[in-house]
């Protein structure tokens, strides 16, 4: 499994990747520019949570490393690792319905809430599980 060694770090492709959950005691990075907007990440074993301009992006509990996260107005897609399952949490549109594919499988549609964050549960292990979030 491949933990982020610098918290987080620009993709060739546009996308970021972040997280380490292998670090025993909580690591955070802030200011991180990447395509005109601000990063910060905190990472750890318990929880990796990842902002954007001072707003919330993505949590998981326990810690995750995730690679390839790329966040439109469409959804949001990535690959996350991590030692033993997690829950997901991501930001996006409130009041909306998304449809999600878990390694290319349909896992059903969702619906955010006012506050615009749907939360799914991810079975970890191995091999990293691609995340597809798509506005229906």
């Amino acid at each position: 499994m491949a933990v982020i060694s610098e918290l987080i770090r620009s993709e060739a492709d546009g996308s970021i990747s972040f997280g380490d959950y292998s670090l025993a005691q909580k690591a955070k990075l802030d200011n991180f520019e990447h395509q005109g907007d601000f990063y910060k990440v905190k990472t750890c074993k318990d929880i990796t949570k990842l902002e954007r301009n001072g707003m919330f992006v993505y949590e998981s509990v326990p810690g995750t490393a995730v690679n390839g996260l790329v966040a439109t107005d469409a959804g949001i897609s990535f690959s996350v690792e991590g030692p033993e399952d997690a829950q997901l949490t991501v930001e996006l549109e409130d009041e909306a319905e998304y449809e999600i594919t878990i390694n290319g499988e349909n896992a059903g549609k969702m619906k955010t809430h006012l506050g615009g964050k749907l939360s799914i549960s991810a079975e970890l292990g191995a091999e990293p599980v691609s995340v597809r979030i798509r506005k229906c």
